[in-house]
C-alpha cells in the first residue's frame, strides 16, 4: 500500500466524522484501497455490497476482518432466497417451453406485425427481468420491452396488453419455493428481498461500483440512511449500463462528495486522453496519471487487447484477427456472437428467429431492406454486412477456433465487457462512429459536427483507461479532429 494520497486522507477524516459520504473514483485510482482505509480506520463493524462474486471476494482479503464483503444477491439469498434452493437448481429450458406452460400457444397480431408464442414467451420473461431491475412495487407496461417494429405509444400499449397478464402469471409462479414453470433466477429472489423493505444491521454500509446500480438496490441502500453511515463509491463516467435499467445514483445522492482523482494504472499521457472525454462527457471529475508509469499513445501493431463498441464489431475483429493468423480470445466466450449467427442463419433460411433484436423479420431480405432504409435500423447495418459477406456457417467458425485469454495473442472485448478490466496494450476497434455533420459550417467552410452523445463519451473514456502502458485510439482517432475537442498533448520530443 502506497502513502495516502491527500484525497484519501480527506476520505478517511470525513469517515471518521460520521458523514454520508459519495466518493467519485475514476479509473485506476484505488478506490477499493481507499475503502479499505477507511474500514481501518475504526473499531465499528460495517458492510459491503460488491458489483459481483470476484470484487467481493477480492475485497474480503484486502479489508479488516470487521467488514462482511458480499454482493446483493448473496446479501438477499441468506435473507430470502435460501428458500428457493431446489428452483434455482432446475434445468435452463426455451423460454417458447415456459410461454406454452404459461398458456401462450396462439401468435398474436398487432398491426401488420404477427408475434409467435415464441416471441412473446421472451417479451414475458424479459418483462420480468426488467421489473426485478426495477424499484416499482407492481407490475406496469413501462416494464415490457420495445420491440423493434412497434416502437410507437400505440404499437407499445398493445405489445403490453397482450404481454402483462402473462407477466403476472410468471411473477405469481416464481412466489412457491418448491415448484413452477417458470425457471427461478438469482434476480428474482433479490426483487423478493427489496419487496419486504429489509434493514441491513451494520454500522456502516460501503456501496461498490453505484454508478452501474439497479434501482432495486439503490432504494434498498437508500432506506438504511436512518440507522447506517452510507458511502457511496464508484465513478459517474463509467455509467454505461442505462440499457440494463442501472442509473447513476451518485450525482443526486445526499452525501457529501469526495473524489479520487490520482490514477496508478497509466501515467499523463493516457490521463489526457481520459480528461479529453471526461470533458465531453460533463464529468465532475478529471484525472492526474503518474509520473512513474511510462506510457504511449500511438499506433499498435501486436495490442494485448481490442475494445470494441458493440458485439457485432466485436465479431469482425475476430474475424480479421483469425484470417489474419493469430491466436483470439473473446471475454465472455461466442455465446452472444453465435446467437446472432443462428438467428441470421434461420432468417436467410426462410425461417423466424426468436432472437429479441430480430424477433420481427420474416426473412432476410427483410432485415437487409430495414438496415438499409429505416433509420432506426442503422446500428444493424454492419452485422448484415458481416453476414453478407462471410455467411453465418463462417462466423460460427470462427467462433469454434476463438481460445482462452491464458493462450491468446490478442483479446477481444466490448468495452462495456472490458469495464473493471486493465491490459498493458489496448487498441480500440474501429466501430466508434465520429458524430454526423450538422448543416452548419464553421469560418473556414467545413461542416459544424453534433455534439458528441454522452453516453458514447463515457463508454469511450471506459474505453481509453482500459490501457496501462500504450493506447492505441484506433476508431476514437477522430477526436483529434474534433473541433471542440482539448488538444490532445504531444509526446516529449514530438513538438
Amino acid at each position: 500500500m502506497h502513502t495516502p494520497t491527500d484525497e484519501q486522507a480527506h476520505a478517511v477524516d470525513a469517515f471518521r466524522a460520521g458523514h454520508h459520504l459519495v466518493l467519485q473514483a475514476g479509473a485506476g485510482t484505488g478506490k477499493t484501497s481507499t475503502l479499505g482505509l477507511l474500514a481501518a480506520s475504526t473499531r465499528r463493524h460495517g458492510r459491503y455490497l460488491a458489483f459481483n462474486k470476484d470484487i467481493a471476494q477480492d475485497a474480503a482479503a484486502r479489508f479488516p476482518s470487521t467488514v462482511l464483503c458480499k454482493t446483493a444477491h448473496a446479501t438477499a439469498y441468506a435473507a430470502l432466497g435460501h428458500r428457493y434452493t431446489s428452483r434455482l437448481n432446475s434445468p435452463r429450458q426455451p423460454a417458447w417451453k415456459t410461454g406454452q406452460a404459461l398458456g401462450i400457444t396462439r401468435p398474436v397480431c398487432i398491426g401488420d406485425h404477427k408475434i409467435s408464442p415464441r416471441a412473446l414467451s421472451h417479451a414475458v420473461l424479459r418483462t420480468i427481468t426488467r421489473y426485478c431491475y426495477s424499484a416499482d412495487r407492481a407490475l406496469a407496461r413501462h416494464h415490457v420491452p420495445r420491440m423493434r417494429g412497434l416502437d410507437t405509444p400505440c404499437g407499445h400499449a398493445q405489445l403490453a396488453h397482450e404481454v402483462l397478464p402473462f407477466a403476472v402469471k410468471a411473477w405469481a409462479d416464481l412466489q412457491n419455493p418448491e415448484t413452477g414453470v417458470v425457471r427461478f433466477e438469482h434476480d428474482h429472489y433479490l426483487k423478493m428481498w427489496a419487496l419486504t423493505e429489509p434493514t441491513i444491521e451494520a454500522d456502516f454500509l460501503f456501496l461498490d461500483e453505484a454508478q452501474d446500480t439497479n434501482p432495486v438496490l439503490e432504494k434498498v441502500f437508500a432506506a438504511q440512511r436512518d440507522h447506517t453511515q452510507l458511502v457511496m463509491v464508484g465513478d459517474s463516467a463509467q455509467a454505461i449500463y442505462g440499457w440494463r435499467g442501472a442509473r447513476d445514483v451518485m450525482t443526486g445522492f445526499d452525501a457529501t462528495p469526495l473524489t479520487l482523482t490520482r490514477s496508478f494504472r497509466f501515467g499523463p499521457l493516457i490521463a489526457e486522453e481520459a480528461n479529453r472525454w471526461l470533458t465531453l462527457a460533463d464529468a465532475p471529475i478529471r484525472l492526474t496519471g503518474s509520473e512513474t508509469i511510462p506510457t504511449e499513445v500511438g499506433s499498435l501493431k501486436r495490442p494485448d487487447a481490442v475494445l470494441c463498441r458493440t458485439n457485432i464489431g466485436a465479431m469482425a475483429e475476430v474475424m480479421r484477427l483469425l484470417a489474419a493468423g493469430h491466436r483470439v480470445a473473446l471475454t465472455r466466450g461466442g455465446q452472444q456472437l453465435a446467437a446472432l449467427a443462428l438467428a441470421a442463419r434461420d432468417l436467410k433460411d426462410g425461417r423466424r428467429t426468436s432472437h429479441p433484436e430480430l424477433v420481427l423479420f420474416a426473412a432476410w431480405g427483410e432485415l437487409q431492406d430495414y438496415a438499409a432504409h429505416d433509420p432506426a435500423g442503422r446500428d444493424l447495418q454492419p452485422f448484415v454486412d458481416l453476414v453478407d459477406t462471410h455467411g453465418p456457417e463462417a462466423i460460427l467458425a470462427a467462433v469454434d477456433q476463438l481460445t482462452d485469454e491464458q493462450h491468446a495473442d490478442v483479446t477481444v472485448s466490448t468495452a462495456h465487457t472490458a469495464k473493471g478490466r486493465e491490459w498493458p496494450t489496448v487498441q480500440i476497434g474501429n466501430d466508434f462512429p465520429p458524430p454526423k455533420d450538422t448543416d452548419q459550417h464553421d469560418s473556414q467552410g467545413r461542416p459544424v459536427p453534433e455534439p458528441v452523445n454522452d453516453t458514447d463519451a463515457r463508454l469511450a473514456y471506459v474505453a481509453v483507461t482500459r490501457a496501462r502502458h500504450h493506447l492505441d485510439l484506433g476508431g476514437l482517432s477522430w477526436i483529434n479532429t474534433y473541433p471542440t475537442a482539448p488538444s490532445s498533448p504531444l509526446p516529449p520530443g514530438h513538438a
